[in-house]
């Protein structure tokens, strides 16, 4: 009971400030939050919210730390995007406390460096090109998560605080604050449920920006904007997932999760769309032998694009990977695609997870 009143309080918050917010919000504020992390998700279309049972899970569902077979967990990942402009990188720590909660700490980094700042290319009358210098535009994200095992066996709660720190060189910045809340409930039967709440107070990103006279000046008369100090609000996204576990024999399994967004932020380029939500959902598939070798795949991103006839059609993205998990460590691959369908858009993803103390280490001989 204690775990639904706090599912109710939850889903409360997050209506209130989605009504409070409105329509003035940026779609796809603080977006860089969204693109995953380990390279198990990427393969299976982070479709995991329900099966998630790793470090990874204080970013896509706090709830599933309770079930890390480790005493502690530690996993990085770097990858990058648009044929290496971008560059991003996730490091996570998950360790047991207690008998029935865990805790952990997430870092993650995105950002295109070595742009050229040209505001000061032209002075006096002449184009100097030793003036030109370079800047990183650069976003940070730390979560700090709990997640605790409720009185009903198989439910389980948790939570995630998060930080988030943005930058453009020295021109723009900005600090925010949110809460990430997830439940997972597994059956007697091999099946798992969850429900996933991001920015569930909504998260608040408060910009200031630094120019010069000079600089202005320059903005002015090359008919830009001169940004003001603002607050960015990201509304609330829900995402609810179902996944079943199933054996054949003792060296094949089969894993499979369907996950559905819920974005509050009002109509997206997905299946369902309305002017208050849009739904979209995602669906993966894992294959394991000998609970060693695992291969995946998934599909996301459902979306209706016109062709150069104007002809409307829909869309989705693929995924495949392919994971290795032994005593000490466990090494994922995925390559996923990040833009449009086609093979040029696709990112290689490469994350590796090391375990300490695990149960196999603690055994007696």
């Amino acid at each position: 009971m204690n775990g639904l009143k706090t599912f109710g309080l939850m889903m409360l918050a997050l209506g209130t400030s989605t009504w409070a917010c409105g329509q003035s919000t940026p779609k796809y504020s603080n977006e860089f939050l969204s693109v995953g992390v380990g390279g198990k998700a990427f393969g299976m279309s982070h479709a995991v919210v329900a099966s998630v049972d790793d470090v990874t899970a204080a970013y896509w569902n706090p709830a599933g730390l309770v079930n890390i077979e480790d005493n502690i967990q530690l996993s990085y990942m770097h990858t990058n995007y648009f044929a290496g402009i971008a560059n991003y990188d996730y490091g996570g720590l998950a360790f047991k406390a207690g008998d029935k909660g865990a805790m952990g700490v997430s870092f993650i980094r995105m950002g295109v460096d070595g742009i050229p700042n040209t505001l000061d290319l032209f002075r006096n009358g002449q184009i100097d090109y030793d003036r030109i210098t370079e800047f990183s535009a650069v976003d940070y994200g730390f979560l700090f998560s709990y997640a605790q095992k409720l009185a009903k066996e198989g439910l389980s709660f948790g939570g995630s605080a998060k930080i988030v720190h943005r930058k453009a060189g020295q021109f723009a910045k900005s600090w925010g604050f949110g809460i990430d809340a997830g439940f997972q409930y597994k059956t007697t039967n091999d099946w798992k449920f969850a429900a996933m709440a991001r920015d569930v107070t909504s998260t608040f990103n408060a910009w200031s920006f630094n120019f010069t006279d000079a600089e202005k000046e320059v903005l002015t008369q090359t008919g830009n904007d001169i940004p003001r100090n603002s607050l960015e609000i990201t509304l609330p996204k829900i995402i609810i997932g179902a996944a079943k576990h199933l054996d054949f024999g003792d060296r094949i399994s089969l894993d499979a999760e369907l996950d559905v967004d819920i974005s509050t932020d009002g109509k997206r380029n997905v299946p369902v769309k309305t002017d208050v939500f849009s739904m979209d959902p995602h669906l993966g598939i894992q294959a394991g032998y000998m609970k060693v070798v695992y291969l995946r795949t998934g599909i996301g991103s459902f979306q209706q694009v016109y062709d150069i006839d104007q002809k409307e059609s829909w869309t989705f993205q693929p995924n495949i990977g392919l994971g290795v998990n032994l005593e000490k460590f466990a090494l994922d691959y995925a390559m996923a695609n990040v833009g449009q369908v086609g093979v040029a858009n696709y990112s290689h993803v490469f994350s590796i997870q090391f375990k300490i103390n695990s149960k196999v280490d603690s055994e007696p001989e």
